[in-house]
C-alpha cells in the first residue's frame, strides 16, 4: 500500500517506497511549486499518465550522471565540432516543454500533461526549472528541461525533431553544469541512451546522501545566460 497525499500532507519516508513497481511512494497531492521543490529536495519526482492520480516515485537504484564523467561518443563529437547549430538556455522553456509533450513515434499518449506543464512553468518563473535549446536554421529542433536546486540538477525530458539535436543540447548543458560546480545530475531510471553518456546506477541511500549535500549549497535561482553558436565546417 502507498500513502495518499492531500494538499498539505508531507511525503512518507522513502523506505516506504514499493519494490514493484520500483520506487512508487505516494499518490495524490498537487504540482504546486512548493510541493515540487519539497519533492526534489527529498529525491522524489512525479510521473503519471493522463487519467491517473499524481504518482510520486523514488526508485532504488537511481540513475545519475556526474558531470565530470560525461562521455561523448566519437560520432557525436564530430557533430559537435562540424555541424552548424546554436545552443541557448532558458530562451524557449514553454516551447521545449511543448516539444517534450508531443507523443513519441508509435505512441498515442504523453505523460507531460497540461498540469505538468503548468507546474514546471511555475518553477521556471521562479528560476528553478531550466531549458536547453538546440536551434538549426533559426528553428528550435531539440532540447531538454529540468530542475536545479543548489548544486544538484534533475533532468526531466528531452525531444528532437532532427538527428542529434537533443544530444547537442544535453552535452552543452552537462559541460555548463560542470563549469558551474554542479555535482550530480539525476537521470531517474536506467536507460541505455544515458549509459552511453556515462550515467550509471547508484543505491538510493548514496543518492540521498549526495543530494542532501548538493542541495544545501547556496545558489540564487534565476534564468541562465548561455548562447553558443557553432558555425560548422
Amino acid at each position: 500500500m502507498i500513502g495518499w497525499l492531500d494538499d498539505t500532507e508531507r511525503f512518507p519516508p522513502l523506505q516506504h517506497a514499493l519494490r514493484e513497481p520500483n520506487g512508487l511512494l505516494a499518490a495524490g497531492g498537487d504540482l504546486s511549486a512548493p510541493r515540487l521543490l519539497a519533492a526534489y529536495r527529498q529525491g522524489i519526482f512525479p510521473w503519471y499518465m493522463p487519467g491517473e492520480p499524481i504518482l510520486w516515485w523514488s526508485p532504488d537504484p537511481r540513475m545519475v550522471l556526474i558531470p565530470a564523467a560525461l562521455h561523448v561518443p566519437v560520432s557525436l563529437g564530430k557533430t559537435l565540432r562540424n555541424k552548424p547549430y546554436r545552443i541557448s538556455f532558458d530562451q524557449a522553456f514553454d516551447q521545449v516543454m511543448q516539444g517534450c509533450a508531443a507523443p513519441r513515434q508509435g505512441e498515442d499518449l504523453t505523460w507531460i500533461s497540461d498540469e505538468i506543464r503548468g507546474g514546471y512553468g511555475q518553477l521556471h518563473d521562479l528560476g528553478y526549472a531550466h531549458s536547453a535549446e538546440c536551434w538549426m536554421d533559426g528553428e528550435l529542433v531539440g532540447g531538454l528541461y529540468g530542475v536545479a536546486i543548489g548544486n544538484m540538477f534533475y533532468g526531466e525530458s528531452m525531444f528532437a525533431s532532427r538527428p542529434d539535436a537533443s544530444k547537442l543540447a544535453f552535452v552543452h548543458l552537462v559541460q555548463y553544469l560542470q563549469s558551474q560546480g554542479f555535482g550530480m545530475i539525476d537521470c531517474q531510471m536506467h536507460t541505455e541512451h544515458l549509459a552511453r553518456f556515462g550515467a550509471s546506477e547508484i543505491e538510493r541511500s548514496l543518492f540521498i546522501e549526495n543530494l542532501t549535500r548538493l542541495t544545501a549549497a547556496h545558489r540564487e535561482p534565476g534564468r541562465w545566460q548561455y548562447d553558443f553558436h557553432n558555425p560548422g565546417s
